[in-house]
């Protein structure tokens, strides 16, 4: 089992910066890849960022170039530092974990609210 809690949502004016926050706990030798995902008001939960056990990590052509993902392992942490924040970067923002076990098994923080005003 694989435990994840997201922290650092909030309202931000458009232009300006927030970073989340996400620590797991559980099974973490097990974990293969961790991200970030959002679900905006009627639209589909979407991938934002992941970052892999070896550090690669690949983003979604709507953040990139704005967000950056990263892992600290002796923390037990996951960030995501998103900045040039957008009013469509709006949304509830998920914590994402992969464990390896008999096949893969997913794992979903319960999200942290990102609000962006134009």
């Amino acid at each position: 089992q694989v435990h994840l809690v997201e922290s650092g949502g909030g309202l931000v004016q458009a232009g300006g910066s927030l970073r989340l926050s996400c620590v797991y706990s559980g099974n973490i030798p097990r974990i293969n890849s961790m991200g970030w995902y959002r679900q905006a008001p009627g639209k589909q939960r979407e991938l934002v960022a992941a970052i892999t056990s070896g550090g690669s990590t690949n983003y979604a052509d709507s953040v990139k170039a704005r967000f950056t993902i990263s892992r600290d392992n002796a923390k037990n942490t996951v960030y995501l530092q998103m900045n040039s924040l957008k009013p469509e970067d709006t949304a509830a923002y998920y914590c994402h974990a992969e464990e390896l076990a008999v096949g893969f098994i997913q794992h979903w923080g319960k999200g942290t609210l990102v609000t962006v005003s134009s």
